[in-house]
């Protein structure tokens, strides 16, 4: 994270203060290639409550928003992006009591979107509770109001 773009260390800082991953306790981990992030297990977010499973949109939500970093990473300036497709496959329910982290990354840039490729698992990416991949769109040029560099 060190030799990233400052534009970069910006995006990290506003993506850790969304209101969605603030509402799931989440925080970005690595901002590279993969980028990482975190939500530690919490019974608020608990789907089936007999079980302790945590809800499959928690582990969505956080897949998704580690892809728009991956991209992020990938791109050379910062611009707007938007999730155009995710297709999640899951492998097995998360183990309750255990933290979900995301890694994801950036394979393909074109001028108009992105691809990526991701996992969630609770501490070994070889035993996934959910595989990712996503296209982005690139707003290239940003959108009327909406600012292009992070504040």
């Amino acid at each position: 994270m060190s030799d990233a773009p400052e534009w970069l260390k910006h995006a990290k800082k506003h993506m850790n203060l969304t209101p969605y991953l603030a509402g799931i306790g989440g925080e970005i981990v690595e901002v590279g290639t993969p980028a990482i992030a975190r939500v530690p297990y919490s019974d608020k977010l608990v789907g089936d409550p007999q079980t302790g499973v945590v809800h499959g949109g928690v582990i969505t939500g956080l897949l998704d928003h580690t892809s728009g970093l991956a991209v992020m990473v990938k791109l050379r300036e910062p611009m707007p992006i938007a999730t155009l497709d995710l297709r999640i496959d899951y492998m097995r329910p998360a183990k309750p009591h255990q933290d979900i982290f995301a890694e994801c990354i950036c394979v393909r840039v074109t001028h108009e979107v992105a691809f990526v490729r991701g996992t969630a698992h609770q501490g070994d990416a070889n035993d996934p509770i959910a595989l990712c991949t996503g296209a982005f769109m690139i707003i290239r040029g940003g959108v009327h109001g909406i600012p292009v560099t992070p504040a």
